[in-house]
């Protein structure tokens, strides 16, 4: 794998703010032929830098407006209630990320929901399902300080 020079970085950072611009255009942003910056783009997405790309999608608009995340503390710690509870989550499209973290409680879990009727229903119907859960608190967000999720680079 080749170390990033100032270039690839340059590349990255554009790339995050806008996934579908040219290569012609990425090119002049960046000084290079347009040969030379798609090639670099290609090794970039071969050695996995860039993993995709996607729409930014307006949940206010989809009617997903209330963002929500929720600590989950299991039942116990073991590798299969870990396993069986991360399987369970890959299959729930309401959940948006899941993240195994170190502290008071096993999992922080994102979701996005309608309203508080739709995260109720959620609740009870998905999450306190789930595989080995003990209990659960919730956090719903009044203000999205900052969700552009790009990467310093």
């Amino acid at each position: 794998m080749q170390e990033l020079d100032r270039t690839d970085r340059h590349i990255l950072k554009i790339l995050q703010e806008d996934g579908r611009i040219t290569t012609v255009e990425l090119a002049d942003k960046v000084g290079l032929s347009p040969t030379a910056a798609s090639e670099r783009i290609k090794r970039l997405q071969r050695e996995h830098y860039v993993l995709g790309y996607r729409a930014m999608l307006d949940p206010q608009k989809l009617g997903l407006g209330l963002l929500v995340f929720i600590e989950v503390t299991l039942d116990k710690t073991t590798p299969d209630v870990f396993e069986r509870f991360a399987n369970a989550v890959k299959r729930s499209p309401e959940v948006l990320e899941c993240h195994m973290v170190a502290g008071g409680f096993d999992y922080l879990v994102k979701t996005r929901v309608a309203d508080m009727a739709a995260y109720r229903n959620l609740l009870g119907d998905v999450v306190l399902a789930l595989p080995g859960v003990k209990e659960s608190r919730t956090y719903a967000v009044m203000e999205e300080v900052k969700s552009d999720g790009a990467l310093p680079v």
